[in-house]
C-alpha cells in the first residue's frame, strides 16, 4: 500500500528543486521519494541498534542478578583495554 505525502514550500524553492532534480535526470517526486526512503532506512537501522543495545543491557542485568557477573578493578579494565587496542593497531 502506498501513501501520499504533501508539504508546502514557496514557488522559488519548488522551481529550484525541480531544476536540480531535472539536471540529475529525475523528477522532484523521485527525489523526494528517494529522500524519504533514505530517512526510513536510517530509522530502521537506529531501531535495530536500539533493540540490540536493549538486549545487551538486559543480558548484563540478568547476569548480575544471577550472580554470574564478575567485576574487575578500574586499573585492570584499563590494562585490558590497552592490550585490546595494541592488538588492533598491530
Amino acid at each position: 500500500m502506498e501513501a501520499r505525502i504533501q508539504f508546502r514550500v514557496d514557488e522559488e524553492t519548488k522551481h529550484l528543486a525541480q531544476m536540480m532534480a531535472a539536471s540529475e535526470g529525475r523528477t522532484l517526486s523521485d527525489a523526494c521519494r528517494e529522500l524519504t526512503e533514505q530517512l526510513a532506512e536510517e530509522q530502521k537501522k537506529k531501531m535495530l541498534h536500539d533493540a540490540w543495545l536493549s538486549e545487551q543491557v538486559a543480558a548484563a542485568f540478568s547476569k548480575l542478578e544471577s550472580n554470574q557477573a564478575s567485576f574487575i578493578s578500574h586499573q585492570a579494565a584499563n590494562q585490558r583495554m590497552a592490550e585490546h587496542k595494541a592488538r588492533i593497531y598491530r
